[in-house]
C-alpha cells in the first residue's frame, strides 16, 4: 500500500508561481512511476504530468508545456510540480498518483494504470 499526501496549493493571481509536493510512504518510492492529475468542478479528471521511475524521463498535457516541470526527489521520497505562468484556466484541484512500475523510463498518462492517489491540494487562479 502506498499513501501520498499532497501540499503547496493556494490562491495566486495570475501569472504566478506555485510549487505542489507530494510525499509518498509505504513503498520503496524509487519503484513507484508518478503523475499529477486535476480536477475542476463539473469537469472530468484531466492528465497533467508523469515522471518515471529513474526520473529521466517525463511528460506533459499541451496546455501545460513551458510552464509546469515534474521532478522527484527519491532522497525525500516526494515528487513535485513547479508550476509557473499561472492561467485561471489551471484552477483544479491536484491530485498525484503512483503505480509500481517495471520500467525505469516509462511514464504513464492514463488514471486507469495509477493504482494510488493523494486527496488532492487545491489551486486557485485569480484574474
Amino acid at each position: 500500500q502506498v499513501q501520498l499526501v499532497e501540499s503547496g496549493g493556494g490562491l495566486v493571481q495570475a501569472g504566478g508561481s506555485l510549487r505542489l509536493s507530494c510525499a509518498a510512504s509505504g513503498r520503496t518510492f524509487s519503484s513507484l512511476a508518478m503523475g499529477w492529475f486535476r480536477q475542476a468542478p463539473g469537469k472530468e479528471r484531466e492528465f497533467v504530468a508523469a515522471i518515471s521511475r529513474s526520473g529521466g524521463s517525463t511528460h506533459y498535457t499541451d496546455s501545460v508545456k513551458g510552464r509546469f516541470t515534474i521532478s522527484r526527489d527519491d532522497a525525500k521520497n516526494t515528487v513535485y510540480l513547479q508550476m509557473n505562468g499561472l492561467k485561471p484556466e489551471d484552477t483544479a484541484a491536484y491530485h498525484c498518483a503512483a503505480r509500481e512500475s517495471t520500467y525505469r523510463s516509462t511514464w504513464y498518462v492514463s488514471h486507469s494504470l495509477y493504482n494510488y492517489w493523494g486527496q488532492g491540494t487545491q489551486v486557485t487562479v485569480s484574474s
